[in-house]
């Protein structure tokens, strides 16, 4: 049996992921997967994304993939990473369309006209290096509080249930970058982007057993 598979559905991060993930285990059997049989059957799974919503969507279910990531995220350890967060929740601004509806909440975009506290304008996307606020959970065993993470996008999540908010980080306004219920986690940074912290959450990850 896989120990861990990164769900491919043709866009996504994926090298970077399974090399980040074959350092910090490298006795482990990890896969890139676009067969869902194989996702299903894996101890673990990982949504890495990068790109848009709409495209993602449309993927998984052009692949075949929805109903093997939907079973992952409800019943083994699950690690969404960026657009791999943002499809767990109902409604995406990002061309208007429905995610897989697992948690309670819509993805918004971030606004065109944010300031910094000294009046600059900030760009979107957020792109680059930013502190993580983060709460009490097994991923952030050994992860300084503030600790900063790599970023890249223009949309974020708005939970319905407070109780999912794992981590906050700051631009403009605070906004939710990392959400937890049962066997799911999920961040809106990319963890294989943000070495020794990024490295550490992933390490966390694979010995996890909520």
């Amino acid at each position: 049996m896989v120990d861990v598979a990164v769900v491919d559905y043709g866009m996504g991060n994926l090298r970077s992921v399974e090399q980040a993930l074959r350092k910090v285990a490298p006795a482990a059997e990890i896969v890139v997967s676009d067969d869902a049989v194989t996702i299903s059957e894996a101890r673990r799974v990982v949504f890495p994304g990068q790109g848009a919503m709409p495209d993602c969507m449309r993927e998984l279910d052009t692949r075949g993939l929805r109903d093997a990531v939907l079973l992952a995220a409800r019943s083994k350890p699950f690690l969404g990473i960026c657009i791999g967060l943002q499809m767990l929740f109902e409604h995406s601004a990002e061309g208007g369309v429905a995610g897989l509806g697992i948690l309670p909440g819509k993805v918004a975009r971030f606004a065109g006209n944010m300031r910094d506290a000294q009046g600059n304008k900030l760009k979107v996307p957020h792109m680059g290096w930013n502190q993580v606020h983060h709460g009490q959970h097994p991923l952030w065993d050994g992860i300084e509080q503030d600790a900063r993470f790599y970023f890249v996008h223009s949309y974020y999540v708005q939970p319905q249930d407070a109780s999912l908010v794992q981590a906050t980080s700051q631009y403009s306004q605070s906004f939710v970058c990392a959400v937890a219920k049962h066997n799911l986690f999920a961040v809106q940074f990319h963890p294989e982007k943000s070495s020794t912290a990024g490295l550490k959450l992933l390490q966390n990850f694979v010995q996890w057993n909520p």
